[in-house]
């Protein structure tokens, strides 16, 4: 079995939680990291192990004995970065969302098609074994039709204007951050974009969205409320209504569990499986094997899907009067 190796680009909590996981796999080997900062980049490779750590994002993109690179830098970093990679015949990996916009992500993925690369965004939440059982479920119409679903993800925040989450100039707000989340996974359950939506936000004294509620409306009659927030909590728990019963996820993003009801509330069926290390596993696992298989893209995220859900939250956030300072140069 070939060693993919490994970079990473970007320091912070979700980097390690990606080192963590990448370097729980065989036939894989994480080979360098870089930072802004030496010093930081330094104590990352220390703790992981890392041959090498490099002062500079370019230095990363640069090296050759690099097959992919997993960029999990701030939002307003990841078209950069992305470019750098690509342009540099190194597959990606990029966080989500891939870019702030929908021509941002355009521009990567025609990109990667012209280098003959490698691009996925990191929807880990597809992935995990979870929520491929969901899915199953609702393919076997073990609750009926689909009619309804209800997601949610918020948590309590305290402000920061300067905190991420918070700061226009580091793309905050919670649809980009954690909305994506519920958008996509019912994309997914259902297997269709929606025919129509309504969306409202509220904008913080910092101008970005602290809280939003997006309804989808399907010409099959389907219906989901959806919502997320970074000063609220709002829960984190997803909710699939069929005429014959219904499914609950726990933590969906992030799900370790399931339960399956029929409609008079009786459990049916539930399902228990734990993350191996963090639940970050799979989706570098897939990385994996798309690379050994030659594929430029991956089925359970094709580039189509991250470029339709971008649109959608352009879409949103045009109606809001939402721009981030990038979009505005």
């Amino acid at each position: 079995m070939k060693t993919i190796r490994w970079g990473i680009i970007g320091t912070g909590n979700i980097s390690s939680t990606f080192a963590k996981a990448v370097t729980s796999l065989e036939g894989a080997k994480l080979v360098a990291v870089a930072s802004r900062s030496q010093e930081r980049a330094n104590e990352f490779a220390e703790k992981f192990h890392i041959e090498k750590a490099y002062g500079s994002y370019q230095e990363l993109a640069l090296d050759p004995e690099l097959d992919v690179v997993y960029i999990g830098t701030p939002h307003t970093e990841h078209f950069s970065n992305a470019r750098e990679c690509i342009i540099n015949k190194k597959a990606v990996l990029c966080e989500k969302p891939i870019t702030l916009n929908q021509s941002e992500t355009m521009h990567l993925i025609e990109l990667a098609k012209e280098h003959k690369v490698f691009l996925m965004e990191a929807m880990w939440t597809k992935f995990l074994p979870v929520t491929q059982q969901v899915k199953q479920w609702v393919k076997e119409k073990r609750i009926g039709t689909v009619k309804h679903l209800k997601i949610s993800f918020g948590f309590y925040k305290d402000f920061d204007p300067e905190h991420r989450l918070f700061n226009p100039n580091l793309a905050g707000g919670a649809l980009l951050d954690v909305g994506i989340y519920p958008i996509t996974y019912t994309i997914h359950m259902l297997d269709k974009l929606p025919d129509q939506i309504l969306s409202f936000s509220e904008i913080g004294k910092s101008g970005v969205d602290e809280q939003n509620v997006i309804i989808f409306k399907y010409n099959e009659g389907m219906l989901a409320q959806l919502s997320s927030s970074v000063l609220l909590d709002t829960g984190d728990d997803a909710e699939i209504i069929g005429e014959n019963g219904r499914i609950v996820v726990p933590k969906f993003w992030m799900a370790e569990s399931a339960l399956l009801y029929d409609k008079e509330g009786k459990l049916l069926e539930s399902c228990s499986i734990p993350h191996k290390v963090n639940g970050y596993e799979y989706e570098a696992m897939e990385v994996n094997r798309c690379l050994r298989d030659g594929k430029l893209e991956s089925d359970l995220v094709p580039l189509k899907d991250t470029l339709n859900i971008m649109k959608l939250m352009d879409q949103m956030r045009n109606e809001w009067g939402l721009k981030y300072p990038q979009e505005e140069e």
